[in-house]
């Protein structure tokens, strides 16, 4: 095993045994912000695990991951407005709805590739965003408060911060796990040779159109799950969670983690929101300081942290 390897497994570790240790040290030390925080982080490095299956797996460099997002979200509270709080229900909707979307997406942006790819899967993106701003009678631009989180027949009490975010946390894990056993079974590598070199994939007999549209429908879905999970968090939905900049913000955390790495977007989600909380508190410009920080981690941090970790081990 070599050096560069333990120390991303050692850092991965870290980061897990912190991640489940939290709300013990949230219960110790009276902060209860830090699980709220953590319980947010923990959702979006859902989303950007979802999207790094696309992205650093399967080399689809999609704009408009946040739509799912949004649609995730948006079934939920739209379930709750019309008197239905069964997360068996709204759940599953959410997901199913996702997966429709990603379906209709792919079908046609796949045809693509390169900027085309990236402009269609944005304009898709922002299509949504302006059909969710023109529903007045789920809040139109104002958004969508639920006013009851989904009900699981008392099996998880989703009102229970510490439940909540186990709930979380357990989401991410399982989509991960999920993540590992796709990149390592036949599909998984049809997918990722795909990227590598399409034309010789295909000359060999396999389809990329249905390989890369079943994978694009599979992210779509899991971060579906982000959504549902992220409208039960912060009890209201908005248009402005399927903007394109959130779509950015999933792709900056994507890349600075480590593409084509499991645990690379959750690192990469936590470093990122933990960077913009402490430095929000400091500065109303903290963009201006974050910005610069990324420049100098993707020039010289080529892989993420997880490529940096193991440059610096190697060295």
């Amino acid at each position: 095993m070599s050096k560069a390897f333990s120390a991303s497994r050692a850092v991965t570790a870290l980061m897990l045994a912190g991640l489940l240790l939290l709300p013990l040290y949230s219960q110790l030390s009276g902060n209860l912000f830090i699980l709220t925080l953590f319980t947010r982080i923990v959702i979006l490095a859902l989303a950007a695990a979802s999207l790094n299956l696309i992205m650093g797996y399967g080399g689809m460099t999609s704009f408009g991951h946040a739509a799912y997002l949004g649609i995730g979200g948006y079934a939920v509270g739209i379930l709750a407005q019309e008197g239905i709080g069964s997360g068996f229900v709204q759940w599953p909707v959410a997901l199913a709805a996702s997966a429709i979307y990603a379906l209709v997406i792919g079908a046609l942006s796949l045809r693509t590739r390169g900027v085309y790819f990236i402009m269609i899967t944005l304009a898709f993106a922002q299509m949504a965003y302006y059909v969710a701003s023109g529903l007045a009678r789920y809040g139109g631009d104002d958004g969508l408060t639920v006013y009851k989180r989904s009900a699981f027949a008392g099996l998880v009490d989703l009102s229970n911060r510490v439940q909540f975010y186990y709930l979380c946390l357990a989401c991410l894990l399982g989509v991960i796990a999920l993540i590992w056993r796709i990149v390592n079974s036949r599909f998984g590598l049809v997918v990722q040779g795909l990227r590598s070199n399409e034309q010789r994939m295909q000359a060999i007999g396999f389809p990329a159109g249905r390989y890369r549209l079943v994978c694009f429908v599979i992210s779509g879905t899991m971060c579906g799950l982000a959504g549902a999970l992220l409208a039960n968090n912060t009890d209201f939905v908005s248009p402005a969670v399927m903007y394109w900049t959130r779509s950015g913000d999933l792709m900056v955390m994507v890349i600075l983690g480590g593409m084509g790495t499991l645990f690379g977007p959750v690192i990469g989600a936590v470093v990122y929101l933990v960077l913009e909380e402490l430095l929000s508190q400091v500065t109303e410009y903290w963009a201006l300081i974050m910005g610069p920080l990324l420049l100098v981690i993707v020039l010289f941090g080529r892989g993420g942290i997880m490529g940096l970790l193991g440059r610096l081990d190697r060295g």
